[in-house]
């Protein structure tokens, strides 16, 4: 069972959650530097890691998964964030530039036509950026987080099932090299840990970010699925010129 938005949520409530989040903000920060004019889908659960893009882009929506659940988002704004099966996305066809998949793969597994949609709504030229537990990493034991709970995968695993899904893997970065003490005073230590993990353990991050670019010509041999054959769920908020018509 994945765990629910709510769950996540009270997590990076928590001083290692407000950790955990720094951290995978400053990798992201680092690997799409510039997101000015952009629009920005955060999918699974991403809210937590897209509130300091917010200012840049064009546009930055969420959608949270049925089997999650959803919560409103920003807590003080307007809500940005909607419900939907992840087959089934609310959003046009080639509308969005950025993706970011975060606590969804490990609950889902490598699940095809999910896939299909993410490379549906990206444009041309657009990237996704996939987050998973790092399987021979120690987050991925820690139960008391949301990254022990769950399948892990190694980076190979999830490169090669984005190239079989349309997807060009452009690069990789692992993240959060800090063990996941239950210590508060000892996880205040994370910003030497993750200096100090980049230089001499890089394989050993507990997170694994694959950022992929979106096949264009390259046939799967999969018969493409009829768009108009359901009308899409209706988010809460979503801004109107990326949503999916019915």
């Amino acid at each position: 069972m994945p765990l629910t938005s709510y769950n996540l949520r009270e997590f990076y409530r928590t001083l290692g959650g407000r950790i955990v989040r720094r951290l995978i903000v400053e990798r992201l920060a680092k690997m799409w530097p510039d997101m000015n004019g952009y629009r920005l889908l955060g999918a699974g659960y991403a809210t937590p890691f897209l509130r300091d893009c917010r200012e840049n882009t064009e546009r930055t929506v969420c959608v949270m998964y049925a089997g999650q659940g959803v919560h409103h988002w920003p807590a003080d704004e307007k809500n940005s964030v909607c419900l939907a099966d992840e087959t089934e996305l609310p959003f046009e066809t080639n509308s969005i530039d950025r993706i970011l998949l975060v606590h969804s793969l490990e609950f889902t597994g490598f699940l095809e036509s999910a896939f299909e949609e993410l490379w549906r709504v990206l444009k041309s030229n657009g990237r996704i950026i996939v987050i998973v537990p790092n399987r021979i990493g120690l987050w991925a034991r820690a139960d008391w987080t949301p990254f022990g709970h769950g399948t892990p995968f190694t980076s190979g695993q999830v490169e090669n099932f984005l190239k079989e899904n349309r997807f060009i893997p452009e690069r990789t970065e692992r993240a959060l090299f800090v063990p996941p003490f239950k210590s508060q005073t000892l996880l205040r230590s994370a910003l030497i840990w993750e200096k100090i993990g980049h230089r001499l353990c890089a394989a050993m991050g507990g997170l694994v970010f694959v950022e992929a670019s979106k096949q264009i010509y390259a046939g799967t041999g999969r018969a493409a699925r009829s768009r108009d054959a359901a009308p899409a769920p209706k988010p809460v908020t979503a801004p109107e010129p990326i949503l999916r018509r019915k």
